[in-house]
């Protein structure tokens, strides 16, 4: 899959039943490379050794509990749980067991995490990119 088939996530679709809300996109790291997300995207990628690793788990319900915030920011989450799989995601971003990798839409790594982040951590930090500030002032200006 690419960002050009993924669907887009920041604006809402009308169907016969009503406004459909975007859904935050969570793909498998066997199924993209970060250059499917170049300028498009805020990759977000969570690594374990494991799906069974509770930071893991964690991670993916903090994520999930809050999505909105994450779709407003333009993010993707990608997860990568089989080191033996050596993914493209996995060779360029080299994690020790659990990492919380985020990466800016240029494709340059802005932060890495050994432990959970929630949502309003994440926020906050991709609200501090040079990028992002400058989304939010063309939307205030209606750009």
């Amino acid at each position: 899959m690419t960002a050009t088939d993924a669907p887009a996530l920041s604006d809402s679709e009308e169907t016969a039943e009503g406004p459909v809300e975007p859904e935050l996109l969570v793909v498998d790291s066997t199924e993209v490379a970060l250059d499917d997300f170049l300028w498009v995207k805020r990759p977000v990628v969570v690594f374990a050794d494991s799906e069974a690793d509770p930071r893991f788990q964690k991670q993916m319900e903090l994520l999930l509990d809050r999505p909105e915030a994450l779709i407003e920011r333009d993010v993707v989450v990608i997860t990568d749980t089989d080191p033996a799989a050596r993914t493209s995601v996995r060779t360029k971003l080299r994690p020790r067991g659990f990492q919380l990798t985020l990466l800016a839409k240029d494709g340059n790594v802005n932060l890495r995490k050994p432990s959970p982040w929630d949502v309003r951590e994440i926020s906050h930090a991709i609200d501090k990119w040079p990028l992002r500030k400058q989304e939010i002032r063309d939307a205030a200006a209606g750009r």
